[in-house]
């Protein structure tokens, strides 16, 4: 012996930490901190303030039927992987639609609801969806074993299928090796050329784009408007009540249903601080450098911001002014990102004539597990047609890009 109970034998290997595997029906018993070091706190509808207000602010539930039903797993009591999940009893507040699945399940006198949703609610935009602390050794291993605990409660809860909506890259990877089916669908977004100014990014379109920009941006500004930014940080709990009567007048005049309350844009911004932004058109009152604070707000855009991207979410107006939508919800977001240093806009779902004003069609995903016995494959088929179609479609709508020269090569592609 070298020492006192040592027989110099190699020591046993050491035992892997346990994985538990909860289930929580909400987010308000899980630690902030612990939620937000997933991410490294830099996406903003990931937060757990984010989240979290949604669940308490009721934002969710039977009235718009979003329930809560997130995984969690756990190594020695810390958190080392999770997925926001809701089961759904609708395809409100999605974006990626499935009318035809639902029919089709109706058809055979199925029931297409529940579903598992891993997602964001209302919020079309791309993000991690299969979240893995970024100290974890074992990152496909911890994603991986994410996607079965959700595949296992979705036959728990006879769900048709488990859907997970707008992730990443990484995210994909892990579905794909799974051998996921997945849907292609199409936003148009913008991507910061290394532009210093706003005339930067103008002189990288065609002269007739160009132009017509500059007309827009002209109307809005003879008209009188001036523009403020605010931040979560700097705006009033009034700055927020206001924008929230725009958010509910536009979603009445659309025929839709406000979801978010006032309470929830109160708190989320001051909680997420400079990850909100607002921008906000103004008719000044008054004279001198305060004129515009002491006016009066006729439209406003609400945006959040990662480390390195600006999402449109909101917009609302008293007033319908030429091209004041344009100026507010794109061009004041794309000099926001400029003055940043951001490098993607992603102005939200949907809408060609975003094209000729900088925003190129880019590809967005989602990955699908069919649980519905003899739906899987007809499943697949259709998301290989649709992907064919949306493939063709991308690539005629970069037909009209506006630039002049291709962008760059971490630009958006098909």
């Amino acid at each position: 012996m070298n020492a006192e109970g040592d027989t110099g034998a190699p020591s046993p290997p050491a035992e892997e930490p346990a994985e538990r595997i909860e289930l929580r029906d909400g987010l308000a018993d899980v630690d902030p901190a612990a939620w937000d070091a997933l991410t490294g706190g830099t996406e903003p509808f990931l937060r757990h303030a984010f989240l979290e207000g949604l669940e308490r602010h009721e934002c969710l539930g039977r009235q718009f039927g979003w329930f809560p039903q997130h995984v969690l797993i756990f190594r020695d009591d810390q958190l080392v992987a999770a997925a926001p999940a809701y089961a759904k009893t609708n395809n409100y507040g999605e974006f990626v639609f499935d009318f035809a699945w639902e029919g089709a399940w109706n058809r055979h006198g199925l029931n297409y609801y529940p579903k598992l949703v891993v997602s964001v609610p209302y919020t079309p935009a791309t993000g991690p969806r299969l979240l893995v602390h970024p100290e974890a050794p074992d990152f496909d291993h911890l994603r991986t074993l994410l996607v079965r605990a959700l595949v296992t409660h979705g036959r728990e809860l006879n769900a048709s299928g488990v859907n997970i909506l707008f992730p990443t890259q990484d995210d994909l990877e892990v579905t794909r090796e799974m051998g996921l089916p997945e849907r292609m669908g199409c936003q148009y977004h913008w991507t910061n050329a290394d532009y210093a100014t706003f005339d930067d990014f103008l002189a990288a379109l065609s002269s007739k784009k160009r132009k017509n920009i500059k007309r827009e941006r002209r109307r809005v500004y003879e008209a009188g408007i001036q523009f403020r930014t605010l931040t979560g940080a700097t705006g009033s709990r009034e700055d927020w009540a206001r924008f929230h009567r725009f958010y509910v007048d536009t979603f009445e005049k659309h025929m839709g249903i406000p979801t978010l309350s006032e309470a929830f844009f109160v708190e989320s911004a001051a909680e997420l601080g400079d990850q909100v932004v607002l921008f906000e058109a103004r008719r000044p009152t008054g004279t001198g450098s305060d004129a515009t604070d002491k006016g009066e707000t006729i439209a406003a855009a609400l945006c959040y911001r990662s480390h390195d991207t600006l999402y449109g979410r909101f917009w609302g107006c008293t007033e319908e002014l030429a091209d004041l939508h344009f100026e507010t919800c794109y061009y004041q977001g794309i000099e926001f990102c400029i003055r940043e240093g951001l490098t993607r806009f992603e102005p939200g779902a949907q809408g060609e004539h975003k094209i000729p004003r900088g925003f190129l069609p880019t590809p967005t995903y989602s990955a699908h597990m069919i649980l519905t016995e003899g739906f899987e494959q007809p499943v697949r088929d259709f998301c290989e047609r649709e992907a064919a179609m949306m493939r063709a479609q991308c690539e005629r709508l970069h037909e009209h890009s506006p630039y002049r020269q291709p962008q760059p090569d971490d630009a958006p592609n098909t």
